[in-house]
């Protein structure tokens, strides 16, 4: 009888075991899974039961949990200040179609789940007791966001701009056009999803975060990468020397000729070549240096990262893979199959500022708890090291000439040292369409660079003087860079 007894015991204690082993497996392992499993709506419902961190400018919440007590849903909604300003940098939070940009990377936090708000984490991570949400604090400084969006209205054109600190990575603009106001995608009614329908159908793409998840032709923007090759190389040693450069170049193993649209670019230096922006010269230097040189170049100043995160993921920009000659050619001008995110071409404006050295780009200078109390500081780190100090003074003393006598001229700020280059991006079927126009560019005081930039308009006029980036990314660009050196 005792035996029968112990060993009964024993059998339900190993059903104990079991029992909470099961809960702990469920709890510590498999609840995400849960959370995230089609048709359960408790996970959003109980996440909007309670008000949502905020998005930080400035210190200040560009975002808002209003009360919103209804009979049927969660009673805290979602709302934001000067969404459409905002909307690329905080995304959406909706009830219906989930979260996008800061709002999705740091849910966790916002929502009050992240369990590196509680007092004791690894407590707070098993027993999934939800606190206070915490708030996230952007870099971005709000005179130059408002500049960015309103340059970019005033062309009355869809593109993007983004603005960077050279010495330390952090994004200090970062606007696309046309925008929209996530505000209307925050509900969970009727309405909500005819707002959806509306953004999702639009041809225009408003949704789209251009500054970050679409790559374009960069044009001859990209030339500041093939000179920074050149000099790297050896393959030119001097930039006020002539090159061996005709005018048209013939490309290779081709019957067609590729021409300038300026004059004095045969046989023109490259500091020459860079303020006026000659094709031939950089087309024929990729093609001398060879393809293989022309991609760990770009790679060095930020293509082919896959993985870059701001935390917000940001579309690989890339330089061709194996291009054949001619197309090394029209790849070395920004054209062909080169591709890159105005967030790129703004690094590389800024690597070349700072020194050669491209620091990793991030959004968020610090998660807090409710309390204001840190829950995480972003480190600025090194991305990659472009080119060595002194090739990046080289190319400072060009792209500084390119505003002051070349091309770049409306870029010019008073008071200020000012480089940059601008560019046209051919494309369309057959190069029909209207070009893009671009402009990257850094701007420094008595203190060294404080801000890198690069700006792109989609659907520029159709007039040469505009499309070449001088007429209309140019002055977007300056009023950009005038923002940030006024705040600082």
């Amino acid at each position: 009888m005792i035996v029968t007894a112990r060993r009964a015991a024993g059998f339900c204690l190993l059903l104990l075991l079991a029992l909470l082993g099961n809960a702990t497996w469920l709890m510590a392992h498999q609840a995400d899974a849960y959370d995230h499993m089609a048709g359960n709506r408790r996970p959003q419902i109980v996440r909007y039961q309670q008000p949502r961190g905020d998005i930080l400018v400035a210190g200040r919440p560009v975002t808002g949990s209003p009360y919103t007590a209804t009979s049927f849903d969660p009673a805290y909604g979602r709302s934001y200040t000067d969404g459409p300003l905002y909307a690329p940098v905080t995304g959406f939070a909706s009830r219906l179609y989930g979260a996008t940009l800061l709002e999705g990377v740091e849910d966790d936090l916002l929502a009050g789940t992240d369990p590196r708000l509680g007092a004791w984490p690894v407590i707070t991570a098993i027993t999934r007791r939800r606190g206070p949400a915490g708030n996230v604090a952007t870099t971005i400084v709000p005179a130059a966001q408002q500049a960015a969006f309103a340059g970019l209205a005033n062309t009355g054109n869809k593109g993007a701009v983004a603005a960077l600190d050279p010495a330390t990575g952090a994004i200090l603009a970062l606007v696309s056009t046309p925008s929209y106001d996530p505000g209307r995608l925050a509900g969970g009614d009727k309405a909500t999803r005819s707002a959806w329908t509306a953004l999702d159908t639009d041809p225009d793409r408003p949704m789209l975060n251009r500054a970050l998840r679409e790559t374009y032709p960069p044009g001859s923007t990209f030339k500041v990468v093939t000179a920074a090759a050149a000099l790297s190389s050896g393959m030119v040693t001097d930039p006020d020397e002539p090159t061996d450069s005709p005018d048209p170049y013939p490309l290779p193993e081709s019957q067609a000729g590729l021409g300038n649209a300026v004059s004095g670019c045969r046989d023109a230096s490259l500091r020459y070549a860079l303020a006026m922006s000659c094709n031939t010269v950089f087309a024929k230097l990729g093609v001398d240096m060879g393809a293989e040189v022309m991609r760990r170049q770009a790679d060095a100043f930020g293509f082919d990262h896959p993985k870059l995160r701001i935390p917000v993921a940001v579309t690989e920009s890339v330089f061709p893979k194996h291009p054949d000659r001619p197309q090394t050619a029209l790849s070395s001008i920004g054209q062909f199959d080169t591709r890159a995110t105005p967030l790129q071409m703004a690094m590389v404006a800024a690597g070349v500022a700072n020194d050669g050295e491209v620091m990793r780009p991030y959004l968020v200078e610090r998660l807090t708890r409710r309390d204001g109390s840190i829950v995480h500081v972003t480190d600025r780190e090194p991305l990659t090291r472009a080119v060595s100090p002194p090739v990046a003074r080289r190319l400072q003393t060009m792209m500084e000439d390119a505003v002051a006598t070349g091309t770049g001229g409306n870029g010019r700020i008073d008071g200020a040292v000012v480089g940059g280059k601008t560019g046209t991006a051919q494309h369309g079927e057959n190069n029909r369409a209207v070009p893009y126009a671009w402009f990257i560019a850094y701007a420094k005081a008595d203190a060294g660079p404080a801000v890198a930039v690069a700006v792109v308009v989609e659907d520029g006029s159709a007039d040469r003087a505009d499309v070449t980036g001088g007429g209309l990314a140019a002055p977007i660009a300056k009023a950009v860079m005038s923002a940030v050196l006024d705040a600082r």
